[in-house]
């Protein structure tokens, strides 16, 4: 159980590291002004479903065997959440 929770500890910090923008900082138009309402949830809910796609495909130990039950949840939950920015 300590070398699980110790895998996912890694690949958080690996992953939160690498983080450089989030779907907050990407919701602009094409002037370059935020975006708001409507349109800015739009975009933070399709950011949010790629990125749980992405961090579900990407939630391996630090042997590259799968994540599996609760340590693939905390790491697909704070995956998400870092990619969301918030």
């Amino acid at each position: 159980m300590k070398k699980i929770l110790l895998a996912v500890v890694l690949v958080l910090s690996a992953a939160s590291a690498n983080a450089a923008d989030t779907c907050k900082s990407k919701a602009i138009d094409k002037n370059g002004k935020p975006l708001a309402g409507a349109a800015l949830t739009s975009s933070l809910k399709k950011c949010t479903n790629e990125a749980a796609a992405a961090c579900d495909s990407s939630a391996k130990d630090k042997n590259g065997k799968p994540l599996a039950g609760a340590a693939k949840s905390s790491y697909t939950k704070k995956c998400v959440s870092d990619a969301v920015g918030g």
